[in-house]
């Protein structure tokens, strides 16, 4: 195995260049990408069909999804310093390979239960895995190629985002050997293990020389204070708000005090804390760590309760919900796009708040369109706010991470785009817990079968009032971003040392 001095150079080394084998390396990062940008997102259509199945409860169905999000949220720093100090190709195997195996244990689970669990580890391992993904491109490819690879690797979080919902819609409904939802999780076997024997081969190891050392306490703070917040969330309703739930959601914010002065000490010992608390100084990053939280609890939200109220409140199957969504994705694809490359150059921070203000008009137009027409609304009656929605989406996603490493210095620029990717895997967490109070907290049980599609319409609308105020805070808060922020992808890619320090050769992360 070569020194990590030796792996490191290799990034500029004019015969790195000539080396074919950067390019199937590329191909099998991308991939794994890919299988988790997919994973998260194609669980969601099959939830319906899994709670049939499983005979899951609301709750269990929330922690199926908020499960994953809770895991890969908490690991995503640790993952990411793991990789730089024992080596990123090497995480990146335990990584894939674990996440395979959590796969198939969703996939042959025999009850809720289990597969809550294989989903926590399956978040767990994501962890390990995604963050090596942008570090081994970044020490692989030359300055002069990066832009063009990171364009490619744009392209592929978008075509996951896309293909997510209708991939699992497409599996679900074809019910391919009479397995009904478990394809969706299966399908990653073959690309797992190829993924496993064809990158020991071809991704050259590569560690950092000055990496962190790992603050295990801090995660176990952090993820101790999620876990008493959004537990109780989805548990309480179904135990009807038990004193310990209050208790536990009380306690939370006193944990993540102690988490605070913990890393304040962490600092001063051996500077090497799970979070850099001094970046909280700075007005525009704190302002867009609120953002990407408050933000995660929006998509948390929205899209679990849409899948609902498609499939159970209409009564929709599977296919039908995930085509229904596909102008949706479009137009998150097509404003992203625009927003990076011709607004937020030309009007800064207000694109971002333009887009709020935008999928906010698009809540609107569907809670209308909900109420109007009830369980008799057609999917081409969805198309006009759900293109809305998407339009606004995408002018906040694309941009949002440059404008809140904006004033960033530059060598805590790996530490903060960990923390936003971080913060945005816990909003939606939370999001997903807060379900049980918006959604589910609006629906009198038990309902007769001829109850169920209204009752699930007015609780959808009930929630999507939810997300429009939340949009609202956002819009607020946007104001401390920078009038007009910084684009750092393109400096990170243009300007790198031969040995980058550990926080800046995981700048890329920011993608995530």
């Amino acid at each position: 195995m070569s020194s990590p001095a030796a792996v490191l150079d290799t990034a500029s080394d004019p015969a790195t260049t000539a080396d074919r084998r950067r390019w199937t390396a590329l191909a099998i990062v991308m991939t794994a990408a890919f299988m988790d940008l997919v994973d998260v997102t194609i669980v969601n259509i099959a939830i319906p069909s899994i709670e049939h199945d499983l005979g899951a409860s609301f709750g269990a169905i929330q922690w199926i999804t908020a499960g994953y999000a809770l895991a890969f949220a908490a690991g995503l720093i640790t993952g990411g310093r793991l990789g730089d100090i024992f080596g990123r190709k090497r995480l990146f195997l335990i990584g894939i390979t674990g996440f395979t195996l959590a796969s198939a244990l969703c996939g042959f689970a025999v009850d809720a239960e289990m597969l809550v669990a294989a989903r926590l580890l399956q978040g767990a391992m994501a962890a390990m895995m995604v963050p090596q993904v942008l570090a081994i491109i970044h020490v692989t490819f030359p300055a002069h190629e990066r832009g063009k690879v990171f364009g490619m690797f744009g392209a592929i979080v978008g075509l996951g985002a896309v293909s997510g919902p209708l991939l699992g819609a497409l599996l679900t409904q074809w019910n391919l050997f009479g397995l009904e939802w478990r394809p969706i999780f299966l399908i990653n076997l073959p690309v797992g293990i190829a993924g496993v024997v064809l990158g020991r081969k071809f991704i050259t190891e590569s560690r950092a020389e000055k990496a962190l050392r790992l603050d295990l306490v801090g995660v176990a703070l952090v993820t101790t204070g999620l876990l008493m917040l959004i537990y109780p969330l989805t548990r309480g309703r179904e135990l009807d708000w038990p004193l310990w739930g209050h208790l536990c959601m009380a306690g939370s914010p006193l944990v993540f005090a102690v988490f605070v002065a913990y890393e304040k000490w962490k600092t001063r010992r051996d500077g090497s804390p799970l979070v850099e608390l001094s970046l909280f100084k700075v007005k525009s990053f704190a302002a867009g760590i609120a953002v990407q939280l408050t933000f995660g609890v929006v998509m948390g939200i929205f899209f679990l309760v849409w899948t609902l109220y498609m499939q159970i409140g209409l009564g929709w199957s599977p296919l039908r919900a995930g085509l229904t969504g596909v102008p949706f994705s479009i137009a998150v694809s097509l404003a992203a796009g625009m927003s990076v490359q011709k607004l937020v150059p030309r009007f800064g921070r207000k694109v971002l708040q333009a887009g709020a203000l935008t999928m906010g008009a698009g809540l609107l137009l569907y809670i209308w369109e909900a109420g109007r027409y009830g369980t008799g609304i057609h999917s081409w009656q969805m198309i006009a706010p759900l293109v809305i929605m998407g339009l606004g989406m995408g002018l906040i996603v694309a941009p949002l991470t440059d404008a809140v490493l904006s004033d960033v210095p530059r060598e805590h620029a790996g530490s903060a785009s960990g923390l936003i990717n971080t913060t945005a895997q816990m909003g939606n967490a939370l999001g997903l817990g807060l379900v049980s109070v918006v959604f589910f907290g609006a629906i009198d049980e038990p309902l007769a079968p001829v109850a169920v599609g209204p009752a699930f319409a007015d609780a959808f609308q009930s929630s999507l009032w939810w997300v429009v105020a939340v949009l609202a805070a956002i819009f607020v808060v946007m104001f401390a971003l920078p009038a007009r922020p910084k684009q750092h992808m393109e400096g990170a890619m243009e300007s790198v040392p031969s040995e980058p320090r550990a926080e800046e050769e995981r700048e890329p992360m920011l993608a995530y």
